[in-house]
Formats: structure tokens, sequence, C-alpha cells
């Protein structure tokens, strides 16, 4: 199966946090402080993250710079569950690393997530990737995310974002070009 087809760094709008295809710049490195994985494999999956995105950015301190297409991805980890939408977003925020992880996660819990097993399905699921150069390992946050390389469905919204992002001494490019990304396909 061939990888999904992505949007050029000119269709992604700096402007434009539905990640609908319009002129636009790639977000580098200096133009964002963070990048979030957005997942939801239950009810209305797309309006789950939809819902996620204005809450995290209800309050000012957090705005989008460009916000990936949407994926529809096969479950991870655990496999006996419904497919999940995959996206990524760059943000700017002023908040530090760990507000921003402790911001998800009261999100996921306003939206009722309940995390009952391990990899397990969720209405959904917020992920800081990066944070700026931050290289962070604490029992509550490790940055950038250590599995990053492993996940199409992280690296596939990527992709549309921030390809050329160098993590851990390799392009987002890099590690999606050698990912299997089987089942992995682009909804918008």
């Amino acid at each position: 199966m061939s990888k999904p087809n992505h949007a050029s760094p000119e269709q992604v709008s700096d402007a434009n946090p539905s990640g609908d295809a319009t002129t636009g710049s790639l977000p580098d490195r200096q133009t964002f402080d963070a990048i979030i994985a957005l997942g939801s494999n239950m009810g209305d999956k797309a309006a789950n993250m939809d819902r996620a995105v204005a809450l995290l950015t209800e309050n000012g301190d957090v705005s989008v710079v460009a916000r990936s297409g949407n994926y529809a991805t096969p479950p991870w980890g655990k496999t006996d569950q419904d497919w999940f939408v995959n996206a990524a977003m760059s943000v700017n925020t002023k908040l530090p690393p760990h507000a921003l992880l402790v911001r998800c996660k009261d999100i996921e819990r306003e939206m009722g997530r309940v995390v009952i097993e391990r990899w397990g399905p969720r209405v959904i699921d917020l992920d800081v990737l990066v944070y700026r150069d931050t290289i962070l390992n604490d029992p509550d946050l490790v940055l950038p995310h250590p599995h990053i390389g492993a996940r199409a469905f992280v690296l596939a919204p990527l992709m549309d974002i921030a390809p050329d992002l160098v993590i851990g001494g390799r392009s987002v490019r890099e590690m999606y070009d050698a990912v299997d990304s089987a089942g992995v396909r682009r909804l918008d």
C-alpha cells in the first residue's frame, strides 16, 4: 500500500487551524513552540478533535500555528478496538512544557476520557510531542516523545505540518519513509 498523500508546505496555512488546503507557509522550529498529537476512536472522532483544539485555545495562551489533515489509522498496541482519527498541530504558547501537558490532560478529562487499559479506546488523546528544543525525561513528561519514530499515526500528520523537522537526529520525512504506514489514509 502506498503512503498517504500529504499537503505540500504551500498548502499548510499558519492561520488555518482546520488544516484545509490554503496558501500559507511551512512552520519551522522557530515559528512554533510545541507540537501536539491528537487522536480519537470513540463517538464523532473528528468532532472530538475539533472540540479539543477549541478547548486548548480558548484561554488565549495557546494558539494554533498549523494543523494537519485528519488521518484514519488502525489501532496500535491494542488492536481489538475501533479505528482512530489522528492529526497533529503546531502551537505557540506561553505555557511551560509541564503546564501544557496538564492543560492537555485536563481537556482529556473534561471530554470524558477514562483510562481503563493501556492503549485502549479513548474519546480524545492529546500528546505533547516536542516543545521547542527541550529535552526532558521525567516521570510525567518525556520530550521529545520517545515513540514518534515508530508510529505512522503520528508521523503521517507530522508530514503535513513539519516534514523537515529534525527530532533525535532524523527528520520527520526520514522517520516516515522508514515506518510501516499500512492502513493509514488521509480523510480530508
